[in-house]
């Protein structure tokens, strides 16, 4: 298995773990510092955990739509793709189809997401 592909497993088993709704275990792929970027600004780990934890934010379906790519940069990967999503914040219902980039790095012996940056499709 390549390093690229390697990645790509995590962040397949990440999109599980945000289905299954477990903010320790959804926690766990993300460095302590990552963070999220999208139309609002810059969101940290502790409020994306926080409201996973509380139940405010909760996913029920990710799925990769199309070919994701994942490319090397140094000690870094970058993976980009287009992602399909459900889910409910504060028991209102979502769906989402983005275009989500993310980097992963090496942190406590495995690969752990470090940022994620998304943009709805248009």
């Amino acid at each position: 298995m390549t390093l690229e592909d390697e990645v790509r497993a995590i962040s397949a088993a990440w999109d599980e773990a945000l289905i299954s709704n477990d903010a320790p275990l959804v926690a766990s792929f993300m460095t302590d510092d990552w963070v999220y970027v999208g139309p609002n600004g810059a969101t940290p780990k502790s409020d994306i955990i926080g409201w996973i934890a509380s139940g405010r934010l909760t996913h029920h379906t990710m799925v990769v739509v199309g070919t994701d790519r994942a490319v090397r940069a140094g000690d870094a990967v970058l993976l980009t793709a287009r992602k399909a999503s459900s889910g409910a914040w504060d028991d209102v219902p979502y769906v989402a189809d983005e275009w989500i980039s993310e980097v992963y790095i090496p942190s406590h012996g495995r690969w752990r997401c470090a940022l994620s940056q998304k943009t709805p499709v248009v």
